[in-house]
């Protein structure tokens, strides 16, 4: 379960307001890629708060309500499919975490900075705070699980949009991700302006 050891850890290094950042949606074949980074109150008590791929859409939900409600600040922000095309998912990845990191507001919409970004994952580069990398962070720290539930369920929040507006595809179920539904449908329908170019080179590869 997520601790703050890490945010502690840092305080005591003078770091005051502390985010972590995660992400939603690398490995879908459609869709922008979501991050987002959350500073919590030092010590703040979220029961069941954990790794959002561990927890339940309901659960997440509600989560997700909670943390807009105490965090001290949050930021939400998108890579589009666009510069997926343009870049390469980890690239539009991290300007997505830049982004998330630069929006970071509190509850009540006022803009706010953070002093030091913990990122999950193993990649801190061009951040525009001192940042650290966290492999598994978002089952070690409570920041960085506070931003997985924030990210993941925008990212679902923008897969039943998707599913709206191109239901045949079934993105509402399998979140956008290379299941047999999902290629078979593409083999059909052919893709779509939300799909990612360079996930779904099967097609013209003929492959799976």
């Amino acid at each position: 379960m997520p601790t703050y050891d890490l945010e502690h850890a840092l305080r005591c290094e003078g770091y005051a307001l502390i985010c972590g950042v995660d992400e939603a949606g690398r490995g879908p074949l459609c869709g922008s890629v979501v991050a987002a980074a959350c500073i919590l109150p030092e010590g703040l008590e979220i029961p069941e708060l954990n790794d959002s791929k561990k927890l339940t859409p309901k659960k997440r939900d509600k989560l997700f309500d909670l943390i807009c409600e105490k965090a001290i600040a949050y930021g939400i922000a998108e890579g589009t499919v666009e510069e997926i095309n343009e870049l390469n998912i980890l690239e539009a990845d991290l300007l997505a975490m830049r982004r998330a990191i630069d929006g970071l507001h509190t509850p009540d919409g006022k803009p706010y900075k953070a002093d030091f970004a913990l990122i999950d994952g193993n990649i801190d580069r061009d951040f525009q705070i001192p940042a650290r990398a966290v492999v598994k962070g978002d089952s070690l720290s409570m920041s960085i699980a506070a931003a997985s539930i924030l990210a993941k369920v925008t990212r679902d929040r923008m897969c039943e949009e998707m599913d709206r507006l191109y239901p045949q595809y079934g993105i509402a179920k399998h979140k956008g991700y290379g299941t047999k539904e999902h290629m078979s449908a593409l083999r059909e329908f052919g893709p779509s302006p939300i799909h990612r170019k360079k996930f779904i080179r099967f097609l013209d590869e003929g492959s799976i």
